[in-house]
């Protein structure tokens, strides 16, 4: 199961900025809480009394809460991979390792008697599976990305890809971030320009980062890595589709009412029996058997990329069949075009592969 989190830093913002910013999250149905220690440089009963009035809070509202840590923090608190006291007292729910304690410490760490989840990173190639068959316990250990606040350094996406790969293959819950567009919005460093995962994603509006985390089909939680995002940010994470890869239409002007239903009244999927020219979801056939769709003309000679069409009267057999066009091809006049994919998005077409659902963004 998906889940939906936002991120919050308590020691560059004020307990009423943070607890109107969970509230309003918790209302749209979010349910982590990323925060990071590595930036917080009071003693130790002094963050384990603010942090843990925070986590406390933060429980209240439905939240799991997950701290960044490394060497230094340990030893900060006056914590170690064989004692988690500190982050006990704190009452936190994950702890992630930005260091590492060495073999040893990062197992022993994972067989903790309060079982605290331990979340490693991502980003970096560990070799969790022999740490898991020397003795590390995989039901307590995760796996969060991390997010990257100068511009052009996030992860490429073949690196992204081939990391949750490695460790989905462990069947570790994954997470990794997106960030918020919204003006002056901050992190746990004086950096200011979003903090996403994924470098690509860096410009692109919060939904469409995050149908872009799920379309890799490796990704479990979508966490905000910089706050505070908007409530309508919020609201379009939450109204993102999480079960299919999803896709904006841009739909022609004259698209009839058949048409419309032919794009949101069906589950789509692909055939497994992949053109590479296009995708086909042919469910719609059935419906549209015995009701006519009439050939409407278009002026381009040939489909682009992104051009989404019926199969009209013209070609009776198919008529009422969705078709995405993956590559160029002739307009021979049995298909009306009925929308486009913007440009933008048009990148989600390569990861949906035969047999798999597919949606569109209801306008």
């Amino acid at each position: 199961m998906h889940r939906l989190g936002i991120s919050l830093y308590p020691e560059h913002s004020t307990p009423e900025k943070d607890r109107a910013y969970m509230q309003l999250a918790a209302k749209h149905g979010f349910s982590r809480i990323f925060t990071c220690l590595l930036s917080v440089k009071k003693d130790a009963e002094n963050t384990i009394a603010e942090f843990g009035s925070f986590v406390r809070e933060a429980h209240e509202l439905g939240f799991v809460v997950a701290v960044d840590t490394n060497e230094d923090v340990f030893e900060r608190l006056g914590a170690t991979p064989f004692d988690l006291t500190p982050f006990e007292r704190m009452g936190v729910d994950i702890i992630r390792l930005d260091g590492h304690f060495g073999d040893q410490g990062d197992i022993m760490i994972t067989r903790n008697p309060q079982g605290i989840q331990i979340e490693f990173n991502a980003s970096c190639s560990l070799g969790l599976d022999l740490l898991i068959r020397r003795g590390a316990d995989p039901r307590v250990m995760t796996v969060c990305h991390n997010f990257f606040p100068e511009p052009y350094t996030g992860l490429s996406e073949e690196t992204f890809q081939a990391r949750n790969a490695q460790y989905k293959g462990l069947g570790l819950t994954l997470a990794a971030f997106v960030s918020s567009r919204e003006a002056e919005t901050f992190g746990p460093w004086p950096v200011f320009a979003g903090l996403p995962t994924c470098e690509d994603d860096r410009r692109r509006p919060i939904d469409l980062q995050a149908r872009h985390l799920l379309a890799s089909g490796l990704v479990d939680d979508v966490i905000v890595g910089n706050c505070f995002a908007s409530e309508d940010e919020l609201a379009a994470l939450a109204a993102v589709d999480t079960t299919r890869v999803t896709m904006r239409i841009d739909t022609v002007p004259d698209i009839t009412d058949a048409e419309r239903e032919v794009i949101w009244d069906f589950d789509h999927t692909t055939r497994g029996d992949a053109s590479a020219y296009m995708l086909r979801s042919s469910w719609p056939r059935l419906a549209f058997k015995e009701r006519p769709i009439a050939p409407r003309t278009w002026d381009d000679p040939m489909f682009h990329r992104g051009d989404v069409l019926v199969p009209n009267d013209n070609m009776a057999h198919y008529r009422g069949e969705l078709e995405v066009a993956l590559r160029d091809f002739e307009n021979d006049g049995t298909r009306n075009l009925v929308g486009r994919i913007p440009a933008e998005e048009l990148f989600l077409l390569d990861y949906i592969a035969p047999e798999h659902p597919f949606g569109f963004v209801r306008p």
